[in-house]
């Protein structure tokens, strides 16, 4: 068997390859879903992103005979370094062959580029931080994704704990038809009203006469509402202003709501449509003529996924994320919704399984997070929840 290669990713020749690798590893998977190729290259900080005004990442490809058979990321968040006060690099857009010795030699030149910008530990994946998409997928294997939710190989999990890594958190993918709603318990309804009346919590849709700026500020409740959340680092300004740009396009007014107390918003449920489908059609290109399929007939599209129910620190005990979800249900029926998945949910998140347990929702995929150093290690902050 030929050597095994690495190489930093440098030149244009070589992000194109990075790049590209998928779509080799995923040639007879009819579960992956192709990732949208210019977000990526943003992502990865191969065109300019408001992620690496502050952080920075070096990828690496590993290559066996000529032909590529892996690639890893590694990245410097200097966000969690200040807000967990530990050296603790991150890997991420990982992908490779089931080679455990390319594995490791793309492990091994991450953790050395980490090492030498004063990292002593490496988690992951995170493409490229939590606050995009992230997680190992170690469970639900039989069906694609929703939008924005990640897809592997079985054998990805393997290959990582046979280089150390060991679980730190798991991630929850809830999933429901809408004909569950039916048997939801009748007591959550008499308490949604409790909340409503008590505390004089109203709920409406985004306003399509302010969306940029009701789209802000859904993602600054977003970085509010997680402050103590495991692993939790705040969209910087930058990125936020970045994100409302691009989410514009990709919201639905209705589908997304606004709780408010005296006219201030406090808390909002943010939903997309799954648009993966169309996006494996596309084969991943906007262009020429890609961001127009996407877009097209948004009604048709009857699958979602809830992404974040968020509650400003000062009202979290309320139990409005009910109302939200309460008010949220009718605007389905009315979309005609068949489907919907609510994740993704930090195993530590009890109250939120709990809810979603007791609405009738099932956990049908499971995604972990890795690191490469001992539980025991993280910050008393992440592992409080």
């Amino acid at each position: 068997m030929s050597a095994i290669s690495i190489e930093p990713v440098v030149h244009r020749r070589q992000q194109r390859r990075f790049i590209d690798l998928p779509w080799q590893i995923y040639a007879s998977d009819p579960c992956w879903i192709p990732p949208l190729r210019r977000a990526q290259e943003e992502l990865l900080g191969f065109h300019p992103h408001p992620f690496y005004e502050r952080n920075k990442t070096k990828s690496f490809l590993a290559t066996r005979g000529g032909r590529d058979v892996g690639r890893i990321t590694a990245i410097v968040n200097v966000g969690h370094i200040e807000r967990y006060k530990e050296n603790r690099g991150f890997f991420g857009f990982f992908e490779c062959a089931d080679d455990l010795e390319a594995t490791t030699q793309l492990f091994n030149a991450a953790k050395k580029w980490l090492s030498d910008q004063g990292m002593t530990s490496i988690r992951g994946p995170v493409n490229p931080s939590l606050n995009y998409e992230c997680g190992l997928l170690i469970e639900g294997f039989a069906t694609p994704p929703f939008f924005m939710m990640t897809h592997n190989r079985p054998y990805y999990a393997d290959l990582i704990e046979a280089n150390g890594f060991k679980k730190i958190e798991d991630l929850y993918a809830f999933w429901g038809e809408m004909s569950m709603l039916e048997g939801i318990d009748s007591k959550l309804g008499v308490m949604v009203e409790g909340v409503k009346e008590r505390f004089g919590v109203s709920v409406r849709s985004l306003d399509r006469a302010r969306f940029t700026d009701e789209v802000r500020m859904f993602l600054d409740i977003y970085n509010t509402s997680l402050a103590g959340t495991w692993g939790f680092v705040p969209l910087s300004q930058g990125e936020v202003n970045h994100m409302a740009a691009h989410l514009k396009h990709l919201i639905v007014p209705e589908l997304s709501l606004v709780a408010e107390v005296d006219g201030k918003p406090i808390g909002t449920v943010f939903c997309l449509l799954d648009y993966n489908p169309r996006i494996k059609a596309m084969n991943g290109r906007l262009f020429p003529f890609g961001f127009l399929k996407l877009l097209w007939n948004k009604s048709a599209i009857k699958r979602m996924r809830a992404i974040s129910t968020n509650v400003v620190p000062e009202y979290q005990a309320w139990g409005v994320g009910l109302v939200l979800h309460a008010a949220l249900v009718p605007r389905l029926y009315n979309w005609g919704m068949k489907e919907v998945e609510f994740s993704w949910v930090l195993e530590s998140n009890h109250l939120s399984k709990r809810t979603l347990e007791r609405g009738g929702a099932l956990v049908t995929k499971k995604y972990r997070i890795y690191q490469d150093d001992s539980p025991s290690c993280a910050s008393e902050t992440e592992s409080a929840r």
